[in-house]
């Protein structure tokens, strides 16, 4: 089975004061460290687990700058087969945009299934996964959680809200947004940094791709960036539970909620 995986590098900010940039667009992400998304972590290695049991090759893929390879080559020491950076350029990109590029990339490999995150700790926008898809014209299914390979069919179990799972059956070609948990992605080893290193490492360009200017128009615009207003702490109320139930009505109504 050939894979494609689709990776992107995101900056860490647990645990980081951020600081929003001076046209209020972004944030400063100077000084951030950069690591691959967390979603995209569990695709690449339910990719190699695939290749491991039923053989193939798998490619990793993504959209960025010199210093994004850092994701394609941890993929390729976790055992994908070859890598892709497709240089944007000066290009703004946004969700439509990404899934455009990567399709077109996409469409002309070999393979059978592509395999995303969910979605990018940095947006959160869960778009780009079923956005390219749409693009290719091939089947998808989101959040999954499971799969199980039989033939030209897979298996996939998809989360749900509540804790409930529905499995249901998907023909490849197809596209699945991988949710965490599915896996536990393994440890990169220092034979398996060694290796990558000689494995191919491909850089495209945008006008490669012969994409035309207006294809690649963004179709969101960020207004602006900020970051929620801070509040008063929270209150403590005390005493008995029929104390603290009146309370509670009255600060209910007081938020102008009837009751």
């Amino acid at each position: 089975m050939n894979i494609v995986v689709c990776l992107k590098r995101v900056p860490l900010t647990q645990e980081v004061d951020l600081q929003v940039n001076s046209d209020k667009k972004d944030i400063v992400k100077d000084g951030l460290a950069f690591v691959v998304n967390d979603w995209d972590n569990y695709a690449i290695e339910e990719a190699v687990q695939l290749k491991e049991k039923l053989g193939g090759e798998v490619t990793a893929v993504t959209v960025g700058y010199e210093d994004d390879e850092e994701v394609l080559r941890r993929a390729l020491a976790m055992g994908a087969d070859k890598a892709i950076r497709i240089d944007p350029g000066e290009r703004e990109l946004d969700a439509f945009v990404i899934s455009k590029i990567l399709s077109s990339v996409i469409r002309d490999l070999r393979y059978d299934l592509v395999l995303t995150g969910v979605q990018a700790d940095d947006t959160n926008e869960a778009m780009v996964g079923v956005m390219v898809a749409e693009n290719l014209g091939i089947a998808h299914a989101a959040v999954v959680n499971g799969i199980e390979v039989d033939g030209n069919e897979l298996t996939i179990k998809v989360e749900l809200e509540g804790g409930i799972d529905e499995v249901s059956t998907i023909t490849l070609p197809a596209v699945l947004t991988i949710q965490t948990g599915i896996n536990e992605p393994r440890y990169v080893s220092i034979m398996g940094i060694r290796k990558a290193g000689k494995k191919e490492l491909k850089v495209m360009t945008i006008d490669e791709l012969g994409l035309s200017q207006d294809y690649l128009l963004p179709q969101t615009v960020i207004e602006e960036l900020f970051l929620p207003p801070e509040t008063e702490g929270a209150e403590i109320l005390e005493g008995d539970p029929g104390t603290i139930a009146e309370e509670i009505i009255r600060i209910i109504k007081d938020k102008g909620v009837s009751i």
